[in-house]
């Protein structure tokens, strides 16, 4: 079941605040009730959020509307689901896009980029969906080879040129071969980093114009891979990306690696972007689209590790 994946894939974060959670749904005074919400908060690594929440819930522990501080853990899940955005509905929808679907990819080297194309391919497959890639992250040593090993694997084609070629171009190739075999999805890996960010960002602008006037409206989604174990690093890289190229959402990767899983409602709080995918491992069927309720379930039971085993 998603949801047994996402307790599992989520243990380190849980395991992490599961004392602090332990004493927050105790019987205990108004004061140690804050105490115990600050660690949760500040261990989940939630960010300038968590200062917000503090003060709130000072104020409804004084204004009696907490009737006692055992009820602290219902609330915070609440107001946390709040400000945890998953996708509404679909989270890549395609019924108004005449003719392929563009999907670019971004994010830093190192954030999983290229395994999360991967599990997107995957999960489109199961949509029943075709998939074309470009391989347009031509700076990267072997980034191009390690895609086509991947769209081999997935059973997809993938357009490329060599290693230092002009990413426009092969975006540009890529979208009249995704117009010409009229295929569902184009999924377009760029560059996560060149000689400054400045340059990095003027490419993305640039592949994404490209694109642009060779398929109505498109890139029609931009995805942000966003590496979890980064923590609030994650948020400011969202923060950068998001300048330059409007995002659709993020894919948040190596979920399970981390025990900062906190710092992924720092996305919605801060940039008002729904995290659309998670990744819950290393292989190509390790993706879940992003569920909220499920993931604050996940993180906010209080049992320690023993426990679920």
């Amino acid at each position: 079941m998603v949801f047994s994946r996402f307790r599992k894939g989520l243990t380190r974060t849980r395991n992490r605040i599961s004392n602090a959670m332990r004493r927050l749904g105790g019987d205990t005074s108004a004061a140690d009730t804050i105490e115990a919400l600050e660690e949760v908060l500040y261990t989940a690594d939630v960010g300038p959020l968590a200062t917000e929440l503090l003060e709130e819930a000072e104020g409804q522990l004084k204004k009696g509307n907490l009737a006692k501080a055992g009820e602290m853990p219902t609330w915070l899940r609440g107001r946390l689901l709040d400000v945890c955005k998953g996708p509404e509905g679909e989270p890549l929808p395609m019924e108004a896009i005449d003719g392929p679907c563009v999907v670019l990819v971004v994010g830093v080297n190192g954030s999983g980029k290229t395994t999360s194309i991967a599990k997107l391919i995957h999960w489109l497959r199961g949509q029943n969906k075709s998939v074309l890639v470009a391989a347009c992250d031509t700076f990267r040593a072997a980034a191009v080879e390690q895609l086509s090993i991947w769209c081999e694997r997935t059973g997809v084609e993938v357009i490329k040129g060599q290693q230092g070629a002009d990413p426009a171009a092969i975006a540009h190739d890529a979208a009249a071969a995704a117009k010409a075999r009229n295929v569902d999805v184009l999924l377009v890996d760029t560059a996560g980093r060149l000689h400054t960010q400045k340059n990095l960002m003027a490419e993305l602008e640039k592949v994404s114009r490209v694109i642009g006037r060779q398929i109505d409206g498109a890139p029609h989604h931009t995805v942000l891979v966003l590496d979890a174990t980064t923590g609030q690093n994650a948020v400011q890289q969202a923060r950068q990306f998001g300048e330059t190229v409007p995002l659709t959402g993020v894919f948040l990767t190596k979920l399970d690696g981390t025990a900062k899983g906190g710092a992924t409602l720092s996305i919605g709080h801060q940039l008002g972007l729904p995290v659309l995918f998670v990744g819950l491992g290393e292989g190509m069927d390790d993706i879940e689209v992003f569920e909220p309720e499920e993931f604050l379930d996940a993180i906010l039971e209080p049992r320690s590790a023993e426990a679920e085993a």
